[in-house]
């Protein structure tokens, strides 16, 4: 196996855009170190991301903020300024494994593992974040929604990393809430999540997004439900809807943590919850 130390973005594309066989990146590791000692995968080629410049960094970015690669979940629940902005975000981060993974684990690598049961991306496709992604033909910017696109697939070509990860500005009188159920009452695997993320004026919600996790083989933006409270003061009819919506976008699979059935009703449970938070939080920062 081959190990890299890249200095740069350009030098860590060029060294992946050259390898043979199988790549992985390293930011955190907790999902490449696990796989390589549990013989699952043995990658060829190693590109270990920690020592490019800014990898470490939570900095303000247009009003909203730029979150390195190697930023741990740790670094995220710590910083009071990106906490109090985007608490649903910062939340479902806070979810994934125990105390000693949270030094370790990112956004990124929670992103690109692929699994559709991750925590931190329905928060993050809530939130619209998008990331930059990084390849031999430059950087571009993606939503974080166009990532995922199957079990531990996702859209990046070769030679291609994620370079940055962008929250958008929180804006005034906005709330975001991310839910899970488990089995467990912790470090468990989500066998449905949900993140909502909306913006009121007055008592009326005029902006708003819902995702959902575990329960299709993506993550999924659920543009229906979002459509099912906006124009709302969310009432009972309105979470009526956004349930409905949210159950109606469902394709999961029967397995030993849940059945379709299961996973289908529970989907709507947790969009109503989770957007009451959403919709208090919202409320108080006003």
């Amino acid at each position: 196996m081959q190990y890299h130390t890249p200095g740069s973005f350009d030098d860590a594309v060029a060294i992946a855009a050259n390898a043979q066989g199988i790549t992985r990146f390293l930011a955190g590791g907790t999902d490449v170190l696990v796989q390589l000692r549990a013989d699952i995968v043995t990658p060829d080629v190693l590109i270990d991301v920690k020592r490019i410049d800014g990898v470490r960094d939570i900095v303000r970015e247009d009003g909203g903020w730029r979150i390195g690669i190697a930023v741990s979940g740790a670094e995220m629940s710590e910083h009071p300024e990106l906490h109090a902005q985007w608490p649903g975000l910062v939340e479902a981060m806070d979810l994934v494994g125990s105390t000693q993974i949270q030094g370790r684990a990112t956004l990124v690598g929670n992103l690109c593992n692929g699994s559709p049961a991750a925590d931190s991306v329905p928060a993050m496709i809530a939130a619209g974040a998008h990331v930059s992604v990084t390849g031999p033909n430059g950087s571009r910017r993606v939503p974080v929604e166009d990532i995922p696109v199957g079990p531990g697939r996702t859209s990046l070509e070769k030679g291609e990393l994620i370079s940055a990860v962008h929250i958008p500005a929180r804006g005034d009188h906005g709330g975001d809430a991310y839910l899970r159920f488990i089995p467990r009452t912790e470090m468990d695997i989500a066998v449905v999540g949900c993140g909502v993320n909306l913006r009121l004026d007055g008592e009326t919600i005029t902006e708003a997004r819902v995702s959902l996790g575990a329960v299709a083989p993506t993550v999924l933006l659920v543009r229906e439900a979002a459509d099912a409270i906006i124009g709302t003061a969310l009432d009972e009819a309105a979470m009526e809807a956004l349930a409905a919506a949210a159950s109606a976008a469902c394709n999961p699979i029967d397995d030993k943590r849940g059945t379709i059935k299961f996973r289908t009703h529970v989907a709507g449970v947790l969009a109503r919850r989770a957007a009451k938070i959403a919709y208090e939080r919202a409320g108080a920062s006003q």
